[in-house]
């Protein structure tokens, strides 16, 4: 296998503006020509991208031994609003209406929150679909109520032991928290995740994740384990032969007590993304997509349907109408239900009819110095950056050049550059490699560099 140079990573641009009708078929075209092109693949089909990030700030309230973020990131003041504005504006022309949007960072929430709720404001008014990425902190009742009221479709909220939150020692203990804010989302039309950093002091625990999990079915919509990477500024950075997404999806099925076809519903490059989900009546687990021929021919056929997915009501009465409207697949769904249900049988009874679902995705990162050309061009994982959407992989490896480099800024008095460590903007661009932030004792210092530091105070 082959990994992408140095110079090809510095080389690497961002996606060239297309109408976003034209999108989807790039999208086709660069699966297709990494092999992966079938009647059960989503990317090409239903969308040109599964997510955009948005990132609207750099800093964070936690130092994570597994982080994503630069040496520097710390020391970039938050873009101007209109900048944020501009980018959103950018993810609508490249990929339109229906986008998945994740606002993130950085801890979005440390951005001062009627900028936040700006934020999603004008996400949703361009028709697409915004997500809170938060470590759930400062993800308050209050604030969560304004942005479900702004427009706000998901939160995602991300906890596991590589935040090395005080007095948790491991994710059983972790679980507390996640009780927590499961419950201060409660009765919210959000849809609810939650993310798993799996590195080798956690994947032992997965399984156990998973029962979590499942046993708040409904109220957890999707689980996501995020594989380690060796990238950004984080300290314990080696993934360990062990975790690879083979591996953690053997873990989640020891969890769910069951088989789970992961490749039935294809979310770009499987080395990259793998999706499964589940259906959950009296505390079992059964696999949704067990079918594959059927998941195919559904989605094919129903690929430009508009499911807005915290609206159940509207989604089974859209679901409903198009079977009325295509009556050649009413059969084959009438028989896919009635074997579920007779396999769900006692588990029915037992919950009173009650069905719930989740999903489980496994985000397979690469390393920054392990970059695969095919898997990114194939990318489904997004940041839209100045100048255009990239892989978010690709970003991390040379995030330093995007998070530094001057925005070019208008102001009532002209054409001007935002500077991202002094927040000014100026007449002239500087030059990035002359603008890196002062080190000036720890307030900027996180990840590798503050534990280096903390190390050399002690000498």
């Amino acid at each position: 296998m082959r990994y992408m140079t140095e110079q090809e990573i510095e080389t690497f641009e961002p996606d060239a503006m297309i109408r976003p009708d034209l999108a989807i078929e790039r999208a086709r075209y660069v699966i297709d020509q990494a092999g992966y092109w079938s009647a059960n693949q989503q990317m090409g089909r239903r969308w040109a991208v599964a997510c955009v990030a948005l990132e609207i700030t750099q800093r964070c309230n936690l130092d994570c031994t597994l982080c994503y973020l630069s040496e520097n990131s710390e020391a970039v003041r938050d873009l101007p609003l209109e900048e944020v504005f501009r980018r959103i504006d950018l993810i609508h022309r490249h990929f339109g209406e229906n986008t998945d949007v994740q606002v993130t960072g950085g801890e979005p929430t440390l951005r001062r929150h009627d900028e936040l709720l700006a934020i999603v404001r004008r996400i949703r008014a361009l028709g697409m679909r915004p997500t809170l990425m938060t470590n759930g902190i400062r993800a308050t009742r209050p604030l969560l109520e304004r942005l479900a009221q702004a427009g706000l479709v998901d939160v995602a909220f991300h906890v596991d032991t590589t935040q090395r939150r005080k007095g948790y020692a491991d994710e059983a203990a972790l679980n507390e928290i996640r009780r927590a804010y499961l419950e201060r989302s409660q009765g919210l039309p959000l849809l609810v995740i939650f993310n798993t950093t799996v590195h080798q002091g956690n994947f032992h625990e997965v399984p156990d994740l998973v029962r979590f999990f499942g046993g708040h079915a409904g109220a957890v919509r999707t689980a996501s384990f995020q594989l380690a990477a060796d990238t950004g500024r984080g300290m314990r950075r080696e993934r360990g032969a062990a975790i690879t997404p083979e591996s953690v999806a053997k873990q989640i099925e020891i969890g769910a007590g069951i088989s789970i076809n992961f490749l039935a519903s294809l979310v770009g490059h499987p080395a990259c993304t793998r999706y499964g989900m589940c259906l959950e009546a009296g505390g079992k687990l059964f696999d949704a997509l067990d079918d594959p021929g059927f998941v195919a021919r559904t989605l094919c056929a129903t690929a430009h349907l508009d499911l807005q997915r915290n609206d159940s009501r509207f989604m089974a009465k859209r679901l409903l109408g198009w079977l009325a409207a295509n009556p050649a697949y009413l059969s084959p769904a009438l028989a896919w239900a009635g074997k579920k249900v007779w396999a769900m049988r006692s588990s029915l009874i037992a919950a009173k009819g009650r069905l719930r679902t989740i999903s489980f995705v496994i985000h397979n990162f690469m390393g920054s110095r392990t970059l695969e050309r095919d898997r990114i061009d194939a990318c489904v994982f997004k940041v839209m950056t100045a100048h255009g959407p990239l892989s978010m992989c690709l970003h991390n490896a040379k995030r330093d050049r995007f998070i530094l480099q001057p925005v070019r800024f208008h102001t009532s008095a002209g054409e001007g550059f935002w500077q991202p460590l002094s927040g000014e903007v100026t007449p002239s661009c500087e030059s990035p490699g002359n603008m890196l932030p002062e080190r000036k004792g720890m307030k900027y210092l996180k990840g590798r560099s503050k534990q280096q530091a903390l190390e050399q105070r002690h000498e």
